[in-house]
C-alpha cells in the first residue's frame, strides 16, 4: 500500500500536475540525452574492448534487458516511496552503470563491460515510469495529453545525443580515457543532472497525491469500471489476472513494441546489404526515432477527444502501411525510409494511447505494479522480437519479415474489439 498519500485542494492539484509535467519533461530531456549518447557508442566500444563486430549487438541486448530486469523493482519503489525516489533511483543506478562501463573498457574486459550497460539500462526504465508518472494526477480529459508531452520531450535528448561524439571524443582527451569512453561521461553527467531534477522537483510527489485522489475516468472521458482495490500487494501479476482490460491494454503495449523493434533493428542490415551507404541507414533511423517521438503530442489530444482504442486502431492502420510498403517496396531505399517513419508512428500512437490505458486499468495502489509489468513486458517482446527478426531475415528476406509482422498486427486489432 502505498503511504504518505497527501491531501491537496483541487486547484492545487491541477497547479502541480502541470508542475509535475515540465519536471518530467526536463528529466527525459537529459535522460534522453545520455541513452542517445550510449547507444550510439556502445556497438562501437564493445567492438573495440572484444576485439570481435560479433559482440556488437549485445550494447542494445543488455540494455533492453536491464530495463526489462528493473522495470519492476522501480515500480516496487514507487509503489512504496514514490515517483520522486523511484525515478532518482533509476536515473543513480544508470549513473553507476556508466562509471563500470568507463572502467570495463580501460579495464580491456567484456563481461564486465556487459554488466555496466546492463545497468545503464535503467535509463530505459526510467524513461518509461517517467511517461506513466504523467498521469498520476491527470484529469481524464487530459491523461493522454500530459503523457504525451513527457514522450515528444524525449525526442530532444534521442536526437541530439548520437551528435555528441565528437565533443565526448574531445572530453575523453581531456580526461585521459579510453576511446570511445568520453560520450559515455556526457551520459553519466546528463543522467546525474536528471536524478537531481527528479529528486528536488518532485515535491509533493505526484504518485502519493494521486493515492489520496483516487480517480474513477478512463482516459476516453467515460466512466471506467470500478477495479478492485483489494487485490493481494504481494502479487504484482494480479492486477492482470483479474482485470482484462488490464491484460488488453499491457498485451497491446507488449505486441506493438515487438513489431516496431523487430522490423527497425533490422532494417539498418537490410539497407547496407543493398548497397545504402551508413549516411543513408543514419538518416533513416533518425527519421524513425522522429517518427517515434515528435508527433506524440498529437495521437494523445486523439486518444483525449476520440477514445484510446481508436488511437491504438490509428496505430496498426499505420503499422499496416509500414510493413506493406517495406514488403513490396524492400529494393527501394526511398520506400524503406518511408516505412520507417510510418513505423515510428504507428508505435507512438500505439504507446501513447496504450499507456493511458494501463494507467486507467487499475486504481492508484496498483498503478505502479501494473505499470511495472507493462514495461518489463514491452522490453522482453521487443528483446524477442529483435532476435526472431534475425532469423526470419534470414530465412525468408525483409519483404517476408514484414509480411510475417502483420499477424501480430491483426492480434492487436482483434483485441481492442474485446471488453
Amino acid at each position: 500500500m502505498i503511504t504518505g498519500a497527501t491531501v491537496l485542494a483541487p486547484s492545487r492539484q491541477a497547479r502541480l500536475q502541470r508542475r509535475v509535467v515540465w519536471v518530467l519533461a526536463a528529466g527525459q530531456v537529459l535522460g534522453g540525452l545520455g541513452t542517445g549518447v550510449a547507444l550510439s557508442l556502445g556497438a562501437l566500444l564493445i567492438t573495440r574492448v572484444s576485439g570481435s563486430p560479433a559482440w556488437s549487438g549485445m550494447a542494445a541486448t543488455m540494455g533492453t534487458l536491464g530495463a526489462a530486469l528493473l522495470a519492476i523493482p522501480l515500480a516496487r519503489l514507487a509503489q512504496s516511496r514514490g515517483r520522486r525516489i523511484s525515478l532518482s533511483a533509476g536515473a543513480a543506478a544508470a549513473v553507476v552503470g556508466g562509471g563500470i562501463v568507463v572502467a570495463a573498457a580501460a579495464l580491456g574486459t567484456i563481461w564486465l563491460l556487459l554488466g555496466g550497460m546492463l545497468a545503464m539500462g535503467a535509463a530505459q526504465a526510467v524513461n518509461l515510469q517517467a511517461r506513466f508518472a504523467a498521469t498520476d494526477l491527470a484529469s481524464a480529459g487530459s491523461r493522454a495529453r500530459d503523457l504525451s508531452l513527457v514522450v515528444w520531450s524525449t525526442t530532444i535528448g534521442a536526437m541530439a545525443g548520437p551528435n555528441l561524439f565528437e565533443p565526448g571524443e574531445a572530453i575523453g582527451r581531456i580526461l585521459d580515457l579510453p576511446p570511445l569512453t568520453g560520450g559515455i561521461v556526457i551520459a553519466v553527467a546528463a543522467q546525474t543532472l536528471g536524478a537531481v531534477v527528479y529528486l528536488l522537483g518532485l515535491r509533493p510527489d505526484p504518485l502519493l497525491v494521486a493515492a489520496a485522489h483516487p480517480s474513477s475516468s478512463d482516459p476516453a472521458g467515460h466512466r471506467a469500471t470500478p477495479q478492485p482495490d483489494h487485490v493481494p500487494e504481494q502479487h504484482h501479476l494480479a492486477v492482470l489476472r483479474s482485470v482484462p482490460a488490464a491484460r488488453r491494454s499491457v498485451a497491446t503495449l507488449a505486441l506493438s513494441h515487438a513489431v516496431m523493434v523487430a522490423l527497425m533493428s533490422m532494417t539498418p542490415v537490410h539497407l547496407v546489404e543493398h548497397g545504402a551507404s551508413l549516411n543513408v541507414v543514419g538518416v533513416t533511423i533518425s527519421l524513425h526515432v522522429a517518427g517515434m517521438y515528435a508527433f506524440s503530442p498529437v495521437f494523445g489530444f486523439l486518444a483525449d477527444r476520440v477514445g484510446a482504442r481508436w488511437t491504438i486502431l490509428l496505430g496498426q492502420a499505420l503499422f499496416v502501411g509500414s510493413l506493406l510498403l517495406s514488403a513490396l517496396g524492400s529494393g527501394n531505399p526511398v520506400s524503406v525510409t518511408i516505412s520507417l517513419v510510418l513505423l515510428g508512428l504507428g508505435w507512438s500512437a500505439s504507446t501513447v494511447a496504450g499507456s493511458a490505458l494501463v494507467s486507467a486499468a487499475a486504481p492508484p495502489a496498483h498503478q505502479p505494479r501494473l505499470q511495472g509489468v507493462s514495461d518489463t513486458a514491452m522490453n522482453l517482446t521487443g528483446a524477442a522480437g529483435g532476435a526472431a527478426a534475425g532469423l526470419i531475415l534470414a530465412g525468408v528476406g525483409f519483404g517476408g519479415l514484414s509480411a510475417s509482422l502483420l499477424v501480430l498486427v491483426v492480434v492487436i486489432v482483434l483485441m481492442q474489439g474485446r471488453r
